[in-house]
């Protein structure tokens, strides 16, 4: 059957990212978070908030379900001020937080191209993990390549995250399609290779430096190495 779907992770694969808390630095939420009332120093807050986020991270890699960016900053804000957050904190709170994440997320050259020529055998789509539910498609849009894409699927609008086989399951429903129409192009292992093949979804790993035990013909430098594995795999158009 042909494969007439191409299922993308989104950062690591179609952006480059730094996944770090707190190397990006954080002045402006600091900042707020002093207006709010905190006494902690700059490295009290770095080290408060890493702790309560890796909290999260523990709860979800225990079953893969998914936390909302608002939990987590409500969570903390609660421990930093010592008092419940009033109604807007969090929301001012995580909005800052994520425009300096931001600041650590690269977008690949020659992307919309790379894009286009896809979509000309292919529908499009992106299945990501994600705290935010409009992160990943505001991204996209400021890449203006958010049209490109059928849907995009997120881990927090499912409840459950990569690679947890619902989510799977939602975006192969959302798209009206089998998993054997589908390939999954992503570069970490387990959600991106080991989940959507348990699933019957055949993937692509972004791997170049072999450090996954994956078949050599599903192991791409690159996601601008696609388009030609595509053409020569048994899991192409």
């Amino acid at each position: 059957m042909p494969r007439t779907h191409i299922l993308f992770d989104f950062f690591g694969t179609l952006v480059d990212y730094s996944p770090s808390r707190t190397e990006q630095g954080y002045d402006s939420s600091y900042a707020l978070l002093r207006e709010l009332g905190a006494t902690l120093s700059y490295e009290e807050f770095l080290d408060g908030w890493s702790r309560t986020s890796a909290a999260f991270d523990r709860r979800s890699d225990a079953d893969d379900s998914e936390f909302s960016m608002t939990e987590c900053g409500a969570a903390y804000l609660g421990e930093a001020l010592g008092r419940a957050p009033r109604d807007g904190e969090v929301e001012e709170f995580v909005t800052r937080y994520l425009a300096e994440w931001n600041t650590g997320v690269r977008y690949l050259p020659g992307l919309a191209d790379l894009l286009g020529e896809l979509a000309a055998g292919h529908r499009l789509a992106v299945v990501t993990n994600t705290h935010t539910p409009s992160l990943v498609p505001g991204h996209l849009a400021a890449m203006g390549v958010l049209e490109a894409f059928d849907a995009v699927v997120t881990s927090v609008e499912v409840g459950w995250r990569k690679p947890h086989p619902r989510i799977y399951a939602v975006a192969l429903d959302t798209l009206g399609i089998e998993a054997s129409s589908a390939v999954f192009v992503g570069d970490t292992y387990e959600p991106d290779f080991a989940g959507p093949e348990r699933y019957g979804i055949p993937a692509f790993l972004i791997d170049p430096d072999r450090r996954a035990a994956v078949p050599d013909e599903r192991r791409l430098k690159s996601v601008f190495a696609l388009p030609e594995r595509l053409r020569s795999g048994p899991h192409g158009g």
